[in-house]
């Protein structure tokens, strides 16, 4: 029986949010459009199999057509970031950070990370999340303009001697130097962690640095940049022995930790649903024309910093060299939590988000981050985004304005229907 047969109110949502999405502007920069393939594979019958372990060692029979799965995505994805070894069981990119701090640390060792309110994440060390609970947290900041401060986290590595240190972020607009935080572990005999999870796609694209052969574990999530399902995957050099096998805590050995810290460690059966999605994904980034994706995410969020700038908007560290931006709305008189929801109100999605040195509280912060990938995956260029950074700017100072905000949110449906999404679809 068809969904919108059997549970008709549970349908209907999912009509009003696939209309939400075709109608409006996606511009969170976490968020992106998996293609037609990769939302018929995350659908599939592969949900049905339990298939704890991995390819080859299964504690399940029947397992056999799962591992021609499981091996497919993995073999895709070292193909695509030159990784010897690849575990793509890990649900989520919190759960991919968990397992690597799980197979590297013990509880109570000190690790190093990016301040969540300074663009890291709340598994880099956040004092209320497993990692800052279970581990000494150590958390570095930015400089004054926004940019992650080196010498700082040399400092802060030397004082503290952490066992790992966590270099990525979820808010940073410029290229992140590797090689710069390699010599930061290296002074303290540290692992080093790539957290890749906003920059994995423009890496593929060469848009961006790749840590592959500088980090010693590279971590990701498959739905930002990287255009496939929500998942994430967690990439090494070196190769396993039995993933069963205690192994010592030692470089050589991290492919091994990894995939024990996945299972037994965290995890039981992976999402076999979602693994089947990695896999078309992964295709799909392999084909010449995600370069071309990549470039032109780039070149979208270029052009909207730009005509923001010229707005008189305050961008974080004063551009991008990737996906997103950061805004401070502070010189316009609004804070993150009103622009967020002015924006939302004329059909544009963004999300509030605190600026270095935040002088107000987080659930009303002072910023709101945005970012081009969506877009881009719906067609629009360089000549759409100074039309959206001009719709930002009206909706920025029409806030308390319903009618000017529903005319915004009209001339936006004009825009998103030159550029359909998902055709057809219907629940």
């Amino acid at each position: 029986m068809l969904l919108s047969e059997y549970d008709k109110i549970t349908a209907n949502a999912l009509n009003e949010e696939l209309a939400r999405q075709q109608e409006g502007l996606e511009m969170i920069p976490s968020e992106n459009f998996v293609s037609p393939a990769v939302l018929e594979a995350l659908g599939s019958i592969a949900t049905n199999k339990y298939s704890e372990g991995y390819p080859g060692m299964r504690y399940y029979g029947g397992c056999e057509i799962i591992d021609r799965i499981e091996n497919l995505a993995r073999d895709r994805a070292k193909e695509l970031f030159g990784v010897d070894h690849v575990n793509v069981q890990a649900a989520s990119g919190c759960a991919a950070n968990i397992a690597v701090m799980f197979a590297l640390l013990e509880p109570g060792d000190t690790l190093m990370g990016m301040n969540l309110f300074y663009g890291g994440h709340m598994t880099h060390g956040l004092k209320v999340n497993f990692s800052g609970r279970y581990y000494n947290s150590v958390q570095y900041t930015s400089t004054k303009d926004g940019l992650l401060d080196f010498q700082q986290m040399a400092d802060l590595a030397e004082e503290h001697k952490p066992k790992l240190i966590i270099v990525g972020a979820t808010a940073y607009p410029r290229i992140i130097d590797w090689q710069k935080a390699r010599e930061v572990a290296d002074s303290v005999g540290a692992f080093l962690l790539a957290d890749t999870s906003h920059i994995s796609g423009l890496i593929v694209s060469g848009d961006h640095p790749s840590p592959v052969g500088i980090a010693d574990v590279i971590t990701t999530t498959t739905h930002k940049t990287l255009r496939g399902p929500r998942g994430a995957m967690i990439m090494a050099n070196g190769n396993p022995s039995r993933p069963l096998k205690p192994a010592k805590v030692l470089k050589e050995n991290i492919p091994t930790l990894v995939d024990r810290a996945i299972i037994p460690g965290i995890q039981g059966g992976p999402h076999n649903h979602q693994t089947a999605a990695i896999a078309v994904a992964l295709k799909e980034a392999l084909e010449p024309g995600f370069k071309e994706y990549g470039h032109q995410i780039v070149l979208n969020a270029k052009a909207l910093a730009t005509e923001l700038t010229g707005m008189g908007y305050d961008l974080v560290t004063g551009g991008t060299d990737n996906h997103l931006m950061v805004v401070d709305l502070t010189n316009k008189n609004t804070s993150g939590k009103q622009g967020e929801w002015a924006l939302e109100r004329a059909g544009i999605t963004v999300n509030k988000n605190t600026v270095p040195f935040e002088p107000r509280t987080p659930y009303d912060p002072s910023g709101i981050r945005l970012g081009t990938p969506a877009l881009t995956t719906r067609g629009m260029k360089e000549e759409e985004m100074k039309q959206i950074g001009a719709w930002i700017n009206e909706a920025i100072k029409a806030q308390d304005n319903d009618e000017a905000l529903e005319a915004i949110r009209k001339e936006v449906k004009l825009l998103t229907d030159r550029f359909p999404l998902y055709p057809g679809l219907k629940y």
